[in-house]
């Protein structure tokens, strides 16, 4: 176990540093960086492309250039060689030929087929050069007088069998790609100087457009600070930076309207469960002492002490079971264990539970309950949604305090719960927030059920695992029918 502690501990200290790399890398970098990457490419690739175009442009030019002018220069040569010709001495011959190669802008030689220069005798070359170009023209050439053209490191060439003075030579005519070389590394260094200028100008630019993009981000941050210190005034709307921004500014608008709704509805919560805990708590401990001080040794008077205590106990125990009941399902605890029950028989064996208020308080709950009618579900958990429903009826129904409870097959497949009161009903603005934790309507007036406002917050996430659809219909002044849509199946 040791062993993999330590193997487990390099991985962690290079997430850590990883993580910490990441934090440290700006947004504002990245987008530079972005940027620029993006631009030098496309410089370098414009550039290379060029540069490659450019030599291969240039070096068929000289291709060109060279068979062309050197099919001139044979030409002339082979006519000075005519029978009705006066032939030219030697040294006419040179001048001839260094005339030939000035006039094309080529060089022009003739040497033997060992390399030996025979022409013009003033040229400076190198024999060891011309020797092997002469065996190479013999192999290229072979049996035929030519012309050949071959590509060197440094020129292109162009030549032909030809006889010199009665000697057996070649003619030999290139151009230099020096030229092409210097037209090459002049395009190469503005290539670069113009990738540094772009470098430079996309800094310059992607700077600015990096920080005009970043700045509502770091204003947003500052706001977000406040926020989490609770200033629950902060607009994190600001300049417009465009759509996306302001739709962001909007969605933080929102959470912070809703965290501060949640935020005053906790409060809220902790203030009533303070109060609901409190007050059993008092009672408990007052007809304690009442049952010590007093009522010990008359059974009349113990019995009815201990059974407020023993009711106030039981209060505390549904306070506790719904916070824990909201906190499980919340955190999805809770599985599902759906059975098939009566939903008809259900539903009555929980009315049951409110007959007392019928007896005590003069409430009349009226029953419309098919016979039969079967569903499938969490029968427990089903058990608490319909407690919750007839409960909140219960508590903001009106002065007549009538609540009507329907059970009905509403089609072939779906069986209809209903639960509607007669109170004062819900304002159409705070129908969306009913379901919510800690709601609890404006309306005040008192409960002959205690609560914490959990009730339709636990009714909204188990109906919502069970995939049930459900609702309100409610009119100001006449009321409200919260409905609860059941699979109907067969007994």
């Amino acid at each position: 176990m040791a062993k993999d502690k330590d193997l487990k501990k390099p991985k962690q200290k290079k997430q850590r540093r990883y993580k910490r790399k990441q934090r440290s890398t700006s947004i504002f970098f990245l987008l530079w960086a972005a940027f620029s990457a993006v631009a030098l490419l496309i410089v370098l690739i414009f550039g290379f492309s060029q540069h490659f175009t450019l030599v291969e442009t240039h070096t068929q030019e000289i291709q060109r250039n060279v068979i062309q002018k050197g099919k001139q220069i044979t030409l002339s040569i082979e006519a000075t060689m005519q029978p009705n010709t006066p032939p030219l001495s030697e040294k006419e011959y040179h001048a001839y030929l260094r005339y030939l190669s000035r006039v094309n802008d080529v060089g022009a030689l003739i040497f033997d087929k060992e390399g030996k220069l025979l022409c013009p005798k003033d040229d400076y070359g190198d024999d060891l050069s011309y020797a092997k170009i002469a065996k190479l023209l013999d192999k290229k050439l072979g049996n035929e007088n030519g012309p050949v053209v071959l590509q060197t490191e440094n020129e292109y060439i162009y030549a032909v069998r030809l006889s010199y003075f009665g000697a057996e030579g070649y003619l030999y005519v290139y151009e230099t790609m020096e030229i092409l070389d210097s037209v090459a590394h002049q395009m190469v260094l503005k290539t670069v100087m113009t990738a540094i200028f772009v470098l430079l100008l996309t800094f310059a630019v992607s700077s600015g457009i990096s920080g005009w993009l970043t700045k509502p981000i770091t204003e947003m941050t500052e706001k977000a600070k406040l926020f989490a210190a609770g200033d629950f005034g902060v607009d994190f709307r600001g300049g417009d930076y465009g759509s996306e921004m302001v739709e962001l500014a909007n969605t933080l608008n929102f959470a912070r309207d809703e965290i501060f709704k949640a935020d005053r509805m906790q409060k809220e919560l902790i203030a009533n469960v303070s109060h609901d805990f409190k007050t059993p708590l008092t009672m408990i401990k007052a007809y304690s002492s009442m049952i010590k001080e007093i009522s010990g040794d008359n059974p009349e008077k113990r019995n009815k002490h201990v059974q407020v205590i023993i009711d106030e106990a039981d209060r505390l125990t549904s306070l506790v079971e719904d916070l824990l009941d909201l906190s499980k399902l919340r955190a999805g605890i809770n599985e599902l264990k759906p059975t098939k029950f009566d939903l008809s028989a259900y539903t009555y064996e929980i009315l049951e539970r409110f007959a007392y208020l019928q007896e005590t308080q003069g409430f009349d709950l009226r029953a419309e309950i098919d016979d039969g009618v079967w569903t499938e579900a969490d029968e427990h958990k089903i058990g608490q949604v319909l407690y919750n429903l007839i409960g909140n009826a219960v508590n903001y129904t009106g002065e007549d305090k009538k609540v009507l409870v329907q059970v009905k097959k509403s089609s072939e497949t779906t069986a209809y719960f209903a639960v509607s009161d007669t109170g004062a009903g819900i304002p159409e603005e705070e129908l969306p927030t009913i379901w919510q934790r800690y709601y609890r309507s404006s309306e005040m007036h008192k409960r002959p059920v205690k609560g914490t406002g959990l009730g339709l917050s636990i009714v909204k996430i188990i109906l919502e695992l069970h995939g049930f659809k459900f609702g309100v219909k409610s009119e100001v002044g006449k009321g409200s029918t919260f409905y609860v849509v059941f699979p109907l199946r067969e007994e």
